[in-house]
């Protein structure tokens, strides 16, 4: 059997390519959308991709498995559980619980783990000629490392009031299947650590059935009130393109199937109605920008930033050095942020300069009353611990609605680490605020030089 994880920092997203070397089949479970990475793995390996499948309709990124298959020609299989609410609304070949996908000597059974989703479905594997037990489950995002799937996302992200409940309820009942599995069978998930999937995954890329009986919280749970207010409590904000990819991995869209190429513009070129994200370091940002562009940097965390920030219906312009223009767009491409009018590289004329502003000026401006401070970390964390006099507001919030806050009134930002707050000062500019000051350092500074903090 060749087994390889193909897994994405970018978004903490885990996907497989299992093939029998026997017959040269492949298939592929859960793809990401830039499906290149897949037809060099097979290629490497002397393997044919012939199936695809998805553990369930994806919410933090969009699923590849239709370029993929226009691609190779395999069979797509997906689930066709949790009811006529939560079908596909393209051609695929319809999984239900107990079906076996078969692919030269290995086979795939579904299993139907709703909670998560109501169409979850789990795949456990079995290599035939080493044993007739399973041994690997594909759980998607049902079961991660020390964690389980979040069933609110249905509510916060498309709004299904009252899902919640009823989702918590089938994880609860789902996750008896899991334990009646046994110990030996490894697990691997859809998802690692810095997912919004879930609250607490692990970093580790797979587990075991026993180890997760042994560590898992949620299998520690024997009542299912107090297993419901544990997996309810606490769950991160879900980001705004979640809905959008809810919706585009259901119906029948327009597929790309290469890594686009985009124009490199001139400022003076840059069409009117686009908006302008640049790219670079903050630092870099902070000494020289585009008026009115906003600030999300090309790290791992730049599509989930984007795709908070930005809308799918506004052309973009990327700020970003020629050598970094293809990654930037496999990471836009990867949340369907399709719509990239070109990349700007040098940027030249009348630039807008961040004031920056430390512990010191902070705690003076503050106290005296002379600036706003104003927190855009999330919920959670402002609530274990902010300065004193701060505003919270989080950042991924405010492009759907800005701060109440006087335009012209002198504003500090500040986050965590100073990325977010960063994306905040930015956006802020964009929007008419006249005197932002950025706290780059945030708290990870205000904590290292000791100052006080309250909860």
């Amino acid at each position: 059997m060749f087994f390889e994880q193909v897994y994405d920092k970018t978004l903490a997203q885990a996907s497989y390519i299992i093939g029998c070397q026997v017959s040269k089949e492949a298939i592929v479970i859960d793809p990401k959308r830039d499906v290149d990475t897949y037809l060099d793995i097979a290629k490497s390996n002397n393997l044919t991709i012939t199936h695809v499948a998805e553990t369930h309709i994806h919410a933090d990124f969009l699923s590849g498995s239709r370029e993929l298959v226009a691609l190779t020609g395999a069979k797509l299989f997906l689930s066709d559980e949790g009811g006529e609410d939560w079908q596909y609304e393209f051609p695929h070949l319809g999984l239900k619980n107990g079906d076996v996908i078969k692919i030269g000597n290995l086979t795939l059974e579904t299993l139907h783990t709703p909670g998560h989703t109501p169409e979850s479905i789990s795949l456990l594997l079995t290599d035939h000629p080493a044993t007739d037990h399973p041994v690997m489950l594909f759980t998607g995002d049902f079961v991660f490392v020390g964690d389980v799937g979040r069933p609110d996302l249905l509510e916060e992200a498309a709004g299904l009031v009252g899902s919640k409940e009823v989702g918590a309820k089938q994880l609860f009942e789902s996750l008896k299947l899991f334990k009646a599995l046994p110990d030996y069978i490894q697990v691997w998930p859809g998802h690692g650590a810095g997912s919004a999937c879930g609250k607490a995954l692990g970093a580790v890329a797979s587990t075991t059935v026993g180890y997760e009986k042994i560590r898992n919280w949620a299998l520690q749970h024997e009542d299912f009130e107090s297993f419901k207010e544990e997996l309810l409590r606490d769950q991160p904000e879900a980001p705004y393109y979640f809905a959008e990819m809810k919706k585009q991995n259901k119906i029948d869209r327009k597929l790309l199937t290469e890594v686009p190429q985009h124009p490199v513009l001139d400022i003076q070129d840059i069409p009117n109605d686009t908006v302008v994200v640049d790219t670079r370091n903050k630092f870099e940002f902070s000494k020289g920008h585009l008026p009115k562009s906003i600030n999300i940097q090309n790290n791992n965390s730049l599509a989930n930033w984007a795709g908070w920030m930005l809308s799918y219906d506004e052309p973009i312009v990327l700020v970003a050095p020629k050598e970094n223009q293809e990654e930037v767009t496999r990471k836009m491409m990867r949340i369907g942020m399709d719509n990239i009018a070109g990349f700007v590289s040098e940027l030249s004329g009348q630039l807008v300069i961040t004031k920056l502003v430390d512990a010191a000026e902070v705690e003076q401006e503050v106290s005296n009353g002379e600036s706003t401070l104003f927190d855009v970390r999330n919920a959670i964390e402002f609530r274990n611990g902010h300065i004193e006099g701060a505003i919270h507001h989080f950042v991924g919030h405010m492009a759907k609605r800005l701060p109440d806050l006087d335009k012209n009134a002198s504003i500090i930002v500040q986050c965590q680490a100073g990325d977010r707050a960063t994306i905040a000062t930015s956006y802020l500019e964009k929007n008419g605020f006249s005197n932002v000051k950025n706290y780059i350092g945030s708290m990870q500074d205000w904590l290292a030089k000791g100052k006080p903090v309250v909860k």
